[in-house]
């Protein structure tokens, strides 16, 4: 049956007035498109007043009113008419509507990933239906699978409903996730747990739904699953472990989005909590840690944001024995205060904590209200304190 399908566009092809209206309609966009290159200063005049895509729409729509005109078909320009119309109002909202409501790359991912998927979906579907019968090709079977008769239409449909839960699954998912967190006036961290709890769930109606829908009997599946779970579990266990415990940490909420952790000596903050992994960012370099899951629940983990954000910092030092201690712990102090990222409360704290030979072993405690910014402060106070100590003529401090 699909091969008949494909014999019968080559025949739907090779009609005088698809002809008419295909070349025309090819002509014009490769003229258009290919305008920047032959003629750039023309091309560059035409872009100030109407974009190409525009110019594309009003040629369509003269080359329709001449074949009407001339009594021919014009049946597929209308559809190309469509199709450009489309593709300028999504153009349209790109750049107008959208960069009002979402952030950039939200905007790039509802572009990309879901309307433009869509357009493309609409032109092929639509161009089979005009070839032949759309019907016929969707009931072309594609044999038995587990206990039901699967047809194209069919699995075409589930995998279009899948393709478009996956993608657009963020947007219900951070709506009401942002409702829930002003209702219930959670931290940042509980609403990105809500959020992927929902996406998980989503997914999981979408998964029993497209079982549903095929008709998969699923008592086959679970014999089958069944008797693969035994030869796969020993090779794929650890992802099976990953998985449980990316949902475990979710509900437990021990470790969230957006919270900051230290990761192997490193302080990284979580950027997405995975069925897999956990992505951190690390803020030495701004590189993507992608952690097991697993690692959360062998390894110990310390994090900055339990409770608040607020981070309690040190530096240690040792200063000649010959300058007095109650003059560098001032110093220190006042070193610290005067830096404006440094809180007033917990305040700063400056200790004598060893004697030495020739040196006094000191430390200063401050206060950061984000653990992110903790390096750079303490790096900023270093180079306060060896310049403040070299103006008053104090060796530098080791």
């Amino acid at each position: 049956m699909l091969l008949t399908e494909i014999l019968g566009w080559w025949a739907y092809l090779q009609r005088g007035p698809v002809q008419l209206q295909l070349l025309p309609l090819l002509l014009l966009g490769l003229a258009l498109f290919n305008l920047p290159r032959l003629w750039p200063g023309g091309a560059i005049r035409l872009k100030r007043y109407l974009p190409l895509r525009l110019v594309l729409l009003i040629a369509e729509l003269l080359l329709a009113l001449l074949l009407a005109a001339t009594g021919q078909r014009y049946g597929l320009v209308l559809l190309a008419i469509q199709y450009t119309g489309l593709w300028l109002l999504i153009s349209l909202l790109e750049h107008t509507l959208l960069p009002r409501w979402l952030e950039p790359k939200a905007r790039q991912q509802l572009v990309s990933r879901l309307l433009r998927p869509l357009l493309l979906t609409y032109v092929v579907l639509s161009l089979l239906d005009a070839a032949g019968s759309l019907t016929d090709f969707a009931l072309a079977p594609l044999g038995v699978w587990f206990g039901s008769a699967i047809n194209l239409g069919q699995l075409c449909r589930v995998l279009m409903v899948l393709y478009l839960l996956l993608v657009g699954i963020s947007v219900p998912a951070t709506w009401v996730s942002h409702l829930v967190k002003r209702l219930l006036n959670l931290e940042e961290g509980s609403r990105g747990a809500i959020e992927q709890i929902l996406r998980y769930v989503l997914m999981a109606v979408g998964v029993i739904w497209a079982m549903a829908n095929l008709g998969i009997n699923q008592t086959g599946v679970l014999a089958v699953a069944g008797g693969l779970s035994v030869g796969l579990g020993f090779g794929i266990k650890e992802v099976f472990s990953n998985m449980v415990s990316g949902v475990w940490l979710l509900m437990e909420g021990s470790v969230r989005p957006g919270e900051v952790l230290l990761h192997e000596g490193e302080v990284t903050q979580v950027r997405r909590l995975g069925p897999r992994a956990t992505v951190l960012l690390r803020s030495s370099d701004n590189a993507e840690l992608v952690v097991p899951n697993q690692t959360f629940f062998t390894t110990s983990t310390t994090t900055y944001t339990r409770t608040d954000r607020m981070r309690r910092a040190s530096i240690n030092l040792s200063v000649s024995r010959r300058w007095p201690p109650q003059q560098i712990i001032a110093l220190l102090k006042q070193i610290a205060q005067d830096h404006p990222q440094v809180m007033a409360e917990p305040g700063v704290s400056a200790k004598l904590m060893a004697f030495g030979g020739e040196l006094y072993s000191y430390s200063l405690s401050y206060s950061v209200p984000d653990p992110l910014i903790a390096g750079g402060v303490t790096a900023d106070l270093r180079l306060a304190i060896v310049d403040r100590f070299s103006s008053l003529g104090i060796e530098p401090p080791q």
